[in-house]
């Protein structure tokens, strides 16, 4: 049973109401037949991790989140045949491999996606993979629990990577750079001449807007509040951007301008219940809106049933619905080759430095915080 150190929450909001991560040493359970050992050497901080330490989401606390991983394979399980001691690779998200779902490709959508991932703290089986003092931590955050200097992951939610990789800058694929880049390759797959709106350029909105700039999609939208994130959105490919803190009139109307007519494609990032709204209402006939933005279970957003009928749907996705084994190394390859700069968009800190690197993600100053050990 290896000790290592990771980033604890010890409660919902920490005393004061505020999300408080603390540096302690915890133990790991032994790799199982289909479990990984990594060394960490980055992980990025998603909006996930702190929507769950903040309580807003059901997870065991105290616990270990983390779920952008990347690192070196340390230990392998004997039934894992994929790796090696000595891979460098990439944390995503895990499945059961073996639903229908699964089965089709589409394991973002597993039938155990929810316990295995976001909600559980421990294996299928109940079983924690982390404990502290002898007492079960929540843990097996998306397969991983990567908040750490060494996280015990499953197989299926590991990508191998090219030795020597920029893990830092790769880090935040398994999951935020994916989910946008997704949402636009795998569910709007634009044609011709296309409109998309992105709303929210955070790290999310940001790789799907450098998704869709790489589709024939002749007009890209992308819709922020601070100044910095639209201007990297242009560099980016965005054709237009609309600062929504600065807009006078309604900003369904905007988008409708800026589209020529309504968009073939939203992408919404930021789960606000009145931007998804105003993302539907911009919708051309035939278009498609995706709530990509995970706000607080219960959250509704009414829609005017009559603005459907034209053939506009309103779609949720998960992870870009994607499969990590597929998209990722695309994404490594698009990255590392200069064609999709989400490099830009990293800053690093060191663990000793993770309550800044959230506070600076709160206040816009950075797009994609990612975690050295």
């Amino acid at each position: 049973m290896p000790t290592t150190t990771e980033a604890l929450v010890a409660e919902p909001g920490g005393p004061s109401g505020r999300t408080v991560f603390r540096t302690r040493e915890v133990d790991l359970d032994d790799p199982r037949p289909d479990e990984v050992l990594v060394r960490i050497v980055a992980v990025g901080v998603c909006h996930t991790d702190l929507t769950v330490a903040s309580g807003a989401l059901p997870f065991p606390l105290p616990g270990v989140l983390g779920h952008e991983g990347a690192g070196v394979v340390e230990a392998v399980g004997s039934a894992v045949r994929g790796f090696s001691v000595g891979d460098e690779v990439l944390t995503s998200f895990t499945s059961c491999g073996t639903c229908r779902n699964c089965r089709q490709g589409h394991p973002a959508y597993c039938a155990t996606w929810l316990p295995l991932n976001l909600l559980g703290g421990r294996r299928a089986d109940g079983s924690p993979t982390i404990t502290r003092g002898g007492e079960p931590l929540g843990g097996h955050f998306f397969g991983q629990s990567s908040f750490a200097r060494h996280a015990l992951v499953d197989e299926r939610s590991l990508v191998r990577v090219p030795a020597g990789s920029p893990l830092p800058t790769l880090a935040p694929l398994g999951c935020g750079f994916q989910t946008g880049a997704g949402a636009v390759w795998n569910a709007l797959r634009p044609g011709p001449g296309d409109a998309v709106v992105v709303l929210g350029a955070g790290a999310v909105g940001l790789a799907a807007v450098a998704a869709a700039a790489l589709t024939p999609a002749t007009r890209i939208v992308a819709v922020d509040r601070v100044a910095h994130r639209l201007a990297t959105a242009h560099r980016f490919g965005a054709t237009h951007v609309v600062d929504s803190s600065a807009l006078e009139g309604d900003l369904a109307a905007t988008l409708l301008d800026l589209t020529g007519g309504g968009a073939d494609g939203v992408v919404d990032t930021t789960g606000v219940p009145a931007l998804l709204r105003a993302g539907i209402d911009a919708l051309a006939p035939r278009g498609t809106a995706l709530a990509v933005g995970a706000p607080p279970f219960g959250t509704e957003v009414p829609v005017d049933v009559n603005g459907l009928l034209p053939g506009r749907r309103v779609e949720g996705i998960t992870l870009g619905d994607g499969d990590g084994a597929s998209l990722v190394p695309a994404l490594v390859d698009l990255v590392t080759s200069g064609r999709m700069p989400l490099g830009d968009l990293v800053r690093t800190y060191s663990f000793e430095r993770f309550d800044e690197a959230v506070a600076d993600m709160h206040r816009g100053a950075t797009v994609k915080p990612v975690l050295v050990p």
